[in-house]
């Protein structure tokens, strides 16, 4: 009888492309950042990189989200050339509908693995990484002590309060009732206990589908405009709030958010969590400084508070600084053999 270990012996074909890739989660929230085997975007700016793999590649991205190599919550990064001169690399942001705007639970797993790969100089103490992202330049900020990561942290783009408590009608649920804010992505943020939703691990399926029907419905009934950019003018998710069902140490409150094509954020959402910090802040709710900790459906926690205020365009924003903790958990390489019928892959939820 052969050894399983000859298994390893096997080859790919000549023509069979292959894709590497680092994974992570930061909170529970995959994170499958690309290694190799991408082809090169075209674009100055990282906006006209998402068009140029929206128009080019889609297929990769939805053969590397997709299952069998993803699954339907699946997330992913690839990283791309800067468009500024002083920020030290781009990141494009992969998810089961495309390609999002930020994402802050990327941000803190980039920033631990850019430090421990040596893609920037590790250096004792405070390090500094500075992200193009769709949304505007991310500054983080990696601490590292006696050569160990042990603290992340990053300061985002400038977030605020779009509209407050605004209605609307959503079928199956009834009258709900929201605030818009941007986090770097558009979020509509609706009170949980106020419906009576249970943000447990076991409610999955109706956290989801209500998400879904809240965002078609915000959609449909609300403008959406970004101060600057029309390709960040849309709703990107709704996140449930609630100041009853945290289950942690120090949590205020729980963050569970259904974002693109019904992906379930498994972190508390670094976008997400640095809307909320702009609404309270808005509501004259939290102080400059002032720290508030926020869990996840899983418990894991992200801490948000607001450093800086100042005038976005006509609207009033904040910056919001965010701290998470993230993990290394593989590496993979991941085959398309050209006869695959199933090689852009397929989602089951």
């Amino acid at each position: 009888m052969k050894q399983s270990n000859q298994f390893a012996n096997w080859q790919p074909k000549a023509d069979t492309q292959a894709i590497t890739t680092l994974e992570m989660h930061t909170g529970g929230e995959p994170l499958r950042i690309i290694t190799s085997g991408f082809p090169k975007l075209s674009g100055d700016t990282i906006l006209e990189k998402r068009q140029d793999c929206l128009a080019r590649f889609d297929d990769l991205r939805k053969a590397l989200m997709f299952e069998p190599r993803g699954h339907a919550d699946m997330y992913g990064a690839l990283i791309v050339e800067p468009e500024r001169d002083d920020s030290d690399m781009g990141v494009l942001f992969l998810h089961n509908e495309g390609y999002s705007t930020m994402c802050g639970h990327a941000i803190i797993a980039l920033s631990k693995a850019a430090i421990e790969a040596g893609v920037v100089s590790k250096n004792e103490g405070l390090n500094t990484i500075k992200f193009d992202a769709p949304c505007g330049q991310i500054t983080s900020f990696v601490t590292v002590e006696q050569g160990e990561v042990t603290d992340i942290r990053f300061n985002n783009v400038p977030s605020f309060l779009a509209h407050q408590a605004q209605s609307v009608m959503v079928e199956g649920i009834g009258e709900v009732q929201f605030d818009l804010a941007y986090g770097g992505a558009f979020y509509a943020y609706v009170d949980a206990d106020a419906i009576d939703l249970s943000l447990s691990d076991d409610n999955t399926n109706q956290i989801i589908d209500w998400g879904k029907r809240i965002k078609l419905a915000v959609m449909e009934s609300t403008d959406i405009t970004h101060p600057f950019e029309a390709d960040l003018s849309f709703l990107y998710g709704t996140i449930f709030v609630s100041h009853t069902q945290q289950t942690q140490d120090g949590s205020q409150s729980r963050n569970v958010c259904i974002f693109a094509d019904g992906e379930l954020d498994r972190s508390p959402t670094g976008s997400g969590v640095a809307g909320r910090a702009a609404i309270h802040f808005a509501k004259q709710q939290v102080e400059l400084g002032q720290e508030l900790v926020i869990e996840s459906i899983l418990g894991s926690q992200f801490s948000v508070c607001a450093i800086e205020s100042l005038d976005y365009g006509e609207t009033s924003a904040i910056i919001a600084q965010v701290s998470g903790t993230a993990h290394v958990i593989g590496k993979n390489t991941f085959y398309l053999d050209p006869t695959d019928p199933l090689n852009t892959g397929f989602i089951f939820r």
